[in-house]
């Protein structure tokens, strides 16, 4: 912890599940925009997330020395105050705690968030102290957007209004106020100052600007007695100050322990939940993305099924039958899932269902939500997408040229880096997949209308399996990624996973094989699935730079993680019991990375080449999904085996 080389890039993040969260460093010092201790959505002004109270610098005061807790970057690399030095052991259990030594002094630091407010807690306790102790508390305030800077101005309103055991404050019009109190009685010093230049150097490093400056209105002071637990709260309304350290201690002894590699995943799972106007939403990710379609219904399995809660299955389904149903039939989407459009959301809808028939009842999947596949199944049939046709051969056609439209979505001016258009490989196996499905539920099911069109489906799904194998399996064994036309991409990419993943699948045992040995040998890494080969053109692996440049690099041999749960599905398909082992192996490589980048949990993507570092998003749905799919996924085969 005292070595900023090491620690400096290691991030926590604390959400609750009203989209609120805590993210930092481990030495508590900021180096993102996103950064911030108090982090809420704003609905009054848009639908980003704003910075409040960007961080809280403590002082422990003995005998008239002042010794400060708090780390900052400022421009030209300097550190100021360099309180990390005193850290003397941080863990995680349950909440993130560190032991802070100052020569005979040891003050135990803690934090936690309100489950459904906007409320963050922090709470200091004296563990050792031989002699009178003061704890200084020093606000640095924001009020601004996370995509946003704040400098120095005129306009922030710098005046405070004593509330209990405390102060309110609000900088600008629109804001919420904002509430910092304690449950002891403690002097507020009012010195209303800006700091200048701080300095996020995960900013410049992407491309952006970097520096801001920070209001800091003042100071709280009071003393502290060895034993003694004092909690600082932040929120956007007032509370009973006795009732603080109660709440604090309720929120802890509600979450789940982080003590093994499962644990923390299943933690990190819960992190993706927010709730908001009585619906449930997956976040597609931390600090930037938002709730969107095709990562939702990626996501869910894993972060639901494997892990045992099938009730929040059905709840955050609620929220995505609001959105298919609505988009299906022409209306305005009730909820905020964004991205509906996109042609091969209602095929992953589909599949994310057949995966619920799965671990419950095919039986269970049609009761609940027999009336949504057949409106999924009827939009694409009727060809009502407008850009997701039914061809006379059953493949289905998406325009891809002018606008991305599959998860390989990076663009430039406007346009699609990677153009995939036409037939697309895991579009159509989806479809194959989605076809069968449904017509073997159908079938279950029974009833005379039931069983005539499960018996159109099957005919269809003949058609595409074979028309399939026409179009995308190539003389070397692989499957082409898109064909449209004369043009078809000779690219090795992990697309072609899909079609030996999924229950259903076109190919036979052989050209399945054929298909995850070129995969195996040219896609895989310790840390995910390469999105190109190496052997391809345009090879890029290294998502560094600027915008412009990490868009070029992002799909481009970049390796993702959730692709890593269809891979191991493939291949357990194809090698059955001989592939546990591998994929043993093939999971612990994530492991360590709990203990990187983003402590607890998995990134967005990482570099397709050693030393394969962790990048973009600190924290990735369909990442944690994938990867909790592979461990139930493994855990499944070795009882089934037994």
């Amino acid at each position: 912890m005292t070595n900023l080389q090491d620690s400096l890039y290691k991030e926590m993040l604390i959400t609750n599940r009203s989209g609120a969260y805590c993210s930092t460093t481990l030495v508590g010092c900021n180096i993102r925009k996103y950064h911030g201790l108090l982090v809420i959505p704003v609905p009054a002004i848009d639908d980003e997330n704003h910075v409040l109270l960007s961080s809280l610098d403590e002082t422990v005061i003995q005998h008239g020395a002042e010794f400060n807790l708090g780390l900052h970057k400022y421009q030209g690399e300097n550190y100021s105050p360099k309180g990390h030095k005193y850290i003397l052991s941080f863990e995680w259990e349950k909440v993130p705690t560190w032991i802070y030594r100052i020569g005979g002094v040891k003050l135990k630091k803690e934090i936690a968030y309100d489950t459904n407010r906007f409320r963050l807690y922090i709470r200091y306790t004296l563990l050792e102290a031989h002699s009178q102790t003061t704890l200084r508390l020093k606000p640095f305030l924001a009020f601004r957007s996370v995509r946003q800077w704040t400098h120095e101005n005129g306009v922030a309103d710098k005046s405070y209004t004593p509330v209990e055991n405390g102060i309110r404050m609000c900088l600008y019009n629109g804001y919420p106020d904002l509430f910092m109190q304690l449950n002891k009685e403690a002097a507020f010093v009012y010195a209303p100052d800006w700091y200048r230049g701080l300095d996020y150097p995960k900013e410049r490093e992407r491309g952006y600007e970097s520096t801001e400056d920070l209001l800091v209105p003042g100071f709280f002071e009071m003393t502290i007695k060895k034993g003694e637990s004092i909690v600082f709260s932040a929120g956007i309304d007032p509370e009973q100050p006795d009732n603080l350290n109660r709440l604090m201690s309720e929120e802890i002894q509600a979450l789940d322990p982080r003590d093994s590699f499962y644990h923390c995943l299943v933690n990190a799972a819960h992190q993706f939940n927010v709730q908001k106007d009585g619906y449930h939403y997956v976040l597609a990710g931390y600090p930037w993305f938002k709730c969107r379609a095709r990562d939702m219904f990626i996501s869910l399995p894993g972060l639901t099924l494997s892990i045992g809660e099938v009730s929040q299955f059905e709840k955050y389904m609620e929220t995505a039958a609001a959105a298919i149903s609505s988009y299906v039939h022409k209306e305005p989407i009730p909820v905020s899932v964004y991205e509906m459009e996109q042609p091969d959301t209602l095929l992953w809808a589909t599949w994310c269902l057949q995966q619920y028939g799965k671990y419950v009842s095919r039986v269970k999947c049609y009761e609940l939500y027999g009336p949504l596949l057949r409106d999924i199944m009827e939009f694409i049939l009727q060809g009502k997408h407008n850009n997701l046709a039914l061809h006379e051969n059953g493949l289905l056609y998406s325009n891809g040229k002018d606008k991305a439209v599959t998860w390989m979505n990076s663009t430039q001016n406007g346009r699609p880096i990677i153009p995939r258009s036409g037939y697309i490989v895991e579009f159509n196996a989806l479809w194959y997949n989605a076809l069968c499905f449904c017509s073997q539920m159908l079938t279950e099911i029974g009833g005379e209308s039931n069983l005539a069109q499960a018996a159109k489906l099957s005919e269809l799904a003949e058609k595409v399996a074979a028309s399939f194998k026409d179009v995308f399996l190539n003389e070397y064994g692989y499957l082409l990624d898109y064909v449209d036309g004369q043009m078809m991409d000779w690219s090795v990419r992990p697309n072609q996973l899909f079609a030996i993943a999924l229950d259903y699948s076109p190919l036979n045992v052989k050209e399945r094989k054929g298909v995850l040995d070129i995969c195996t040998k040219e896609l895989v890494t310790p840390k995910g699935i390469r999105s190109l080969s190496p052997k391809s053109g345009g090879y890029n692996p290294m998502y560094i730079g600027p915008q412009s440049q990490r868009d070029l690099a992002y799909h481009q041999g970049t390796a993702w993680p959730w692709l890593t749960g269809f891979y191991l599905e493939a291949y357990l398909r194809v090698y059955k019991m001989s592939g546990v082992n591998y994929i043993e192996r093939q999971l612990i490589g994530f492991e360590e990375e709990l203990f990187y980048h983003c402590v607890g949990t998995i990134p967005e993507l990482f570099d397709g080449n050693p030393r394969f570092s962790g990048r973009g998003a600190i924290s990735f749905a369909m990442n944690v999904s994938g990867i909790l799919r592979a461990i139930r996924l493994l855990e499944k085969y070795k009882i089934e085996e037994e």
